[in-house]
Order: C-alpha cells, then structure tokens, then sequence
C-alpha cells in the first residue's frame, strides 16, 4: 500500500460523520503491528488480553504496568501511523484518579501511545475524567470487562435483561460526559449497542461481538488468525488459520531435521578450500 498518513482523532471522526466503519485489532509484538500497518488497520489496542494471548495466564489480572509499556512500545515501532491504544492493566487505575492520570500518563511518554482504554462505567468515571483533563485522550469499555469477570459471573454476554440494559445505556452516557473519546462494548446484545450508538453524540462506539451497528469492529488479533490454542470465541471469524499454518510447518521442520533433509546447501555458509587448508596447518602447528 503507499505511504498512509499518521490517523489522528480529526480523522476517525471524519470517518464516523462519513459513516465509513472504523477498523480496530489487538496487537502485542513488532512484526504483528507491521502486518497490520500494511493493511491500513486503523486502530490498535495493546491489550491486557496480552497476558491469555502472549503470556499463557488464564486472565487478564496478572498483567503488570511493565508488561504493558514493553509490549506497547514494540507495536509502536512496528506500526507508527495507527491510533494506538494503551489498555490499563487491573489495579493500574482503581485506586485512585492518581495512580489512573501517572499511569495514563507512562504510556503517552514512554510507549508513544494515542490513547488510553480502561473498564467500568460510572464508578471509574472520575479516573477517566481525570485522565482526559491531563490531556490524555481515554476510551471506555463496557460490557463484557475481563478485569471484573468474576463480578459478572463469568465470560457471558451482558445486558440480555431491561436492567442490566439500562444501567450499560446509562454508563455509556456518563463515560461520554466524562470525556471519552469512544467507547468499546463487548459482549453486549446488538439491539444494546445499536441503541447506545445512536444516542452518542461526542464520542464514537466499538462492538466487539455486540453486532454491526457500532461506527467501529474490534476482534482479538489471536481470535481472528486462529492463534490461540485455549478456545475459539462465538464472535471472533477466523479470517485466516495462520495457527494451522505454523502448526503444520513446524511439524514438517522437525521430520526434515529428523530425516536429515535439513540443512541443505543453500541453508549454510562455506569458507573457502585454502582458508580451511590453512587452518588446518595453524592448528597442527
């Protein structure tokens, strides 16, 4: 593809007065982010899901503010004009407005971020706000939020009753007041998001399994490329089964090196014959 230009806030609320649909992946390593560089992703999101997809931990929790700056700054390089996202790892943002605004802050400074991501609706609406007076741009995330899965009864989808509903709508308004700049759902009915689309009015929405509606699509990178070994999420497609790829050439690598197929020639260096006759002399001496 030609050279893109660096996205930009402006730009994908161009893209949302256009009703052009806004594309979004997760992403935790420089060749990754190069690839989705290439194809012109326009938003990334370092997150914590990092800690199942990269790290092997069964959640979200164990994921460390260190974990998260190195990983961010290795999609930084490898994708330098997409609007890149920083999720907040638990407990980086909950005890206080702050510990919410200096952590916010280490990914704008030292891992080039655009923005922030962090989970909760009304209760985190201080640490958002606080984070957005600091001049750091923050998305919210309601829904299905990993850090509180316990909270929520386990991986399930959020707001299938008028209550439960309610209560998302009227997060989502707050998160908004507050200052978000979008905000991510996850899990929640399509009609849900729908509605909560069309009420938005200064920030734009992200589904993630919550239907088409939304100004935006977010799939897990390793969901989407048949990556990740534990389980296949519903609402991730699999665009391509890079994972059967990989599984199928590593098998055929160790039966080349069993049988002694591999190396061949071409697959090492030589020095030349009177080189090697020296050397033999030098270590005879």
């Amino acid at each position: 593809m030609s050279e893109r230009k660096k996205m930009s806030l402006p730009g994908l609320f161009k893209k949302v007065a256009s009703n052009e649909p806004i594309t979004m992946l997760t992403c935790y390593d420089y060749p990754t982010a190069h690839f989705q560089e290439q194809a012109g992703i326009d938003m990334i999101l370092v997150g914590d899901s990092l800690g199942m997809t990269m790290l092997g931990f069964e959640s979200t929790l164990p994921v460390t503010m260190e974990d998260m700056i190195r990983h961010a700054q290795a999609v930084r390089r490898g994708s330098p004009n997409a609007w890149l996202i920083g999720d907040m790892p638990y407990m980086s943002y909950q005890p206080s407005v702050e510990s919410a605004i200096r952590n916010a802050g280490r990914f704008m400074a030292e891992a080039g971020c655009d923005a922030i991501k962090l989970e909760g609706g009304t209760e985190m609406a201080d640490r958002l706000a606080g984070i957005v007076r600091a001049g750091i741009p923050a998305m919210g995330h309601l829904g299905l939020t990993p850090q509180s899965v316990s909270a929520l009864g386990g991986f399930r989808v959020q707001g299938k009753g008028a209550q439960q509903a309610k209560k998302i709508v009227d997060d989502a308004r707050i998160l908004e007041e507050a200052g978000a700049y979008a905000i991510l759902l996850e899990m929640v009915p399509d009609r849900l998001c729908q509605l909560i689309t069309e009420r938005a009015k200064n920030c734009f929405i992200i589904s993630l399994g919550s239907g088409p509606h939304a100004h935006g699509q977010l799939l897990i990178y390793h969901d989407a490329f048949g990556l990740y070994p534990r389980f296949k999420p519903r609402m991730a497609k699999v665009f391509a089964n890079a994972g059967q790829l990989i599984q199928d050439g590593l098998k055929e690598y160790a039966k080349e090196v069993t049988e002694r197929s591999f190396p061949q020639p071409e697959n090492w260096f030589g020095m030349p014959d009177e080189e090697y006759d020296e050397l033999i002399q030098l270590l005879e001496k």
